[in-house]
């Protein structure tokens, strides 16, 4: 009977020092996002959250460069999350189905969202669907006119944001639907030609105040194409291809120019009206332009019920070093945690 009590007990501590060994493991992981305190400014006391996550244009670096900026320089509280690889927990933009932290969103007032050909679990997936359901602002970057594509699984309940969806309503799915228009082509040579801006005159008569400051605009990725807008849409910048990827090449003047950069409106379910910046210039090397980070910076005072705040030149200095890694496939970062991208 000794024995049995005293093999008992010791059975109860090893379960006890596993149970704690496994709680210190689990306590000393690492954040799978990144926070960035907001200071004071117009921003403070809002919260936006950004979401990165595509395999070519470093929407991982972009998104934390802008996230900086708008938290120490004009007091957002900015949550940036990334695609990450369960197995490492290392950023892994090719990781198509998961991005920790998407939880945050029921926090924010403005999502930021710079993905591509997503398909998430429900269990993340929910809290996108449930903000864009409240009518709350968004800004699209780039590829978030195709941020999602249900391939596996094309009856999933959230398979309507598919860039493709044919479902009434929701044709085009999320592009289409919320930003305004999905994926069609690329109508600049992709990889040989990049976009100079073109500021609507009209718009800049007008004083829209998302324009204050922005005059040059230029950036080595391509142009995209855009059907039609929505009849509410009033584009801000419009592109033009050049010939080459240097700031100085001239323009392609046997293309047509598209737009770039729009705002619109979107109704939610619950009929809240929510504005809208969509930009299909935004890879993180299109970041060094100042004027387009300007765009960007103005844009999320716009979205967030702002514009007053706007200033006639908003400061968008880089904080700390920023050296975007050219776009491309399989040229992302590799080992990176998410951790590494807080403020020094």
């Amino acid at each position: 009977m000794k024995q049995f009590f005293s093999l008992s007990s010791c059975i109860s501590r090893v379960f006890v020092v596993i149970i704690f060994c496994t709680s210190c493991t689990l306590a000393q992981q690492p954040k799978q996002w990144v926070t960035y305190a907001g200071g004071e400014g117009p921003g403070k006391g809002k919260h936006i959250v950004l979401i990165s996550g595509d395999e070519e244009y470093r929407s991982e670096e972009a998104l934390p460069m802008l996230g900086k900026i708008l938290a120490r320089k004009y007091g957002f509280k900015c949550t940036v999350l990334f695609a990450v690889d369960p197995a490492t927990g290392y950023i892994n933009v090719e990781t198509l189905d998961n991005i920790p932290g998407l939880e945050n969103l029921q926090t924010a007032d403005l999502m930021v969202i710079f993905t591509r050909f997503r398909e998430l679990p429900d269990e993340q997936m929910k809290y996108i669907d449930n903000y864009i359901r409240q009518g709350k602002p968004v800004m699209g970057l780039r590829t978030a006119t195709h941020a999602f594509y249900y391939k596996k699984n094309p009856n999933n309940q959230y398979a309507k944001h598919s860039f493709n969806s044919k479902i009434k309503g929701w044709e085009d799915g999320f592009g289409r639907r919320i930003l305004g228009e999905t994926w069609i082509n690329h109508h600049g040579k992709h990889g040989s030609e990049g976009t100079r801006g073109l500021i609507n005159g009209i718009l800049k008569d007008e004083k829209n105040p998302i324009l204050n400051g922005v005059a040059n605009i230029w950036g080595p990725t391509d142009v995209y194409t855009v059907r039609e807008l929505p009849g509410d849409s009033k584009v801000l910048v419009y592109g033009q291809s050049t010939n080459g990827l240097s700031s100085d090449s001239s323009v392609n003047l046997n293309k047509s120019i598209m737009p770039v950069s729009w705002i619109r409106t979107y109704q939610g379910e619950n009929g809240q009206t929510g504005r809208v910046f969509a930009s299909t210039i935004g890879a993180s090397i299109d970041f060094k332009s100042e004027d387009l980070r300007r765009l960007f910076v103005n844009a999320a005072l716009w979205c967030t019920g702002m514009e007053s705040k706007i200033p006639e030149k908003a400061d968008v200095g880089v904080i700390g070093e920023y050296n975007p890694t050219m776009f491309g496939y399989d040229l992302f970062k590799k080992g990176v945690l998410p951790s590494a991208y807080g403020l020094k």
